[in-house]
């Protein structure tokens, strides 16, 4: 027994390679980050790099080209198309943000109670998240929008209760992978709760499989939102929404398609760059899949 206590709560804890597992970040997650984050800023200071107000109209420039007055133009309402995205990045980064946090620590806690107890509380809890998972994720989030009305709360919480299953998942599985670990009997021997061992010493080994998901689910959760606006279920107009503009935008797309171009590219961007950030994650977390893939 003392050689497993001496052997895990130094050398083999995995929160002690956390650090080594930061330091593996590549080219691509970096890119990523970058690009995240100069999103972000542009949504933070949107008031001060933007040129009008969001819904300011001026009927005389309708479908304004690029360019002068209009930095990307004007829609079909004469409205400032940069403004707009710039504005409508508030909407996107919030919805995704809050959704997939709250799917996180919601999933993460039933995958891992479920994983780390095993027999009956397993399979009840693990059948609920199949049950949910047997429905497409857009569709189901459509279906709660429309139930529920398209608030951002709401579109909120449809996207986290779509995304709950997956971090199960993925939860349970690494605990399972991890519970029979010589540290984790270390700790038993110890005399340490079920609480303490699961979320003080199995959590922080799990964690980075956790955040992979998460950063992938990030772009699904962008996504998601804007083909909710695109369909009509997204936040009601004059809000700014890159898939409601999208939406508007083909109604334009043979005369003025930089309409509906540039809020595309905006969550064309913004999903890659979620997409940049967990390949990175996956290669660190196991180098080794990089030479697979």
């Amino acid at each position: 027994m003392s050689g497993i206590i001496s052997e895990s709560p130094t050398s083999a804890h995995p929160r002690n390679g956390m650090r080594s597992f930061l330091s593996r970040l590549n080219f691509s997650t970096q890119a990523g980050l970058a690009v995240l984050l100069l999103l972000v800023l542009a949504a933070i200071f949107a008031p001060q790099l933007a040129t009008h107000a969001p819904s300011q109209q001026s009927l005389i420039n309708q479908l304004a080209p690029p360019g002068g007055k209009y930095l990307l133009g004007a829609d079909q309402f004469g409205r400032d198309i940069w403004s707009r995205l710039l504005y409508g990045a508030r909407y996107s980064l919030i919805i995704g943000f809050s959704a997939i946090t709250i799917a996180l620590v919601l999933g993460s806690f039933i995958g891992m109670v479920a994983g780390y107890r095993g027999g009956a509380i397993d399979i009840v809890l693990m059948q609920m998240m199949d049950v949910i998972l047997a429905f497409p994720s857009l569709i189901l989030g459509l279906a709660l929008v429309a139930l529920m009305g398209a608030t951002v709360t709401n579109i909120v919480i449809a996207i986290a209760f779509t995304a709950t299953p997956a971090f199960a998942r993925i939860a349970r599985a690494a605990v399972m992978a991890q519970r029979d670990r010589e540290y984790v009997q270390a700790c038993h021997a110890m005399g340490f709760s079920g609480a303490r061992v699961l979320f003080r010493h199995i959590l922080p080994a799990i964690l980075p499989e956790i955040m992979v998901m998460a950063s992938l689910w990030m772009a699904t959760a962008v996504r998601t939102e804007a083909s909710l606006a695109f369909i009509g279920l997204g936040l009601a107009p004059p809000t700014p929404t890159w898939g409601g503009m999208v939406r508007e935008g083909f109604e334009n797309i043979l005369s003025s398609f930089h309409l509906a171009l540039f809020p595309s590219m905006a969550i064309l961007l913004l999903v890659l760059a979620f997409n940049l950030i967990g390949d990175g994650l996956r290669d660190a977390i196991d180098p080794r899949m990089k030479d697979v893939s």
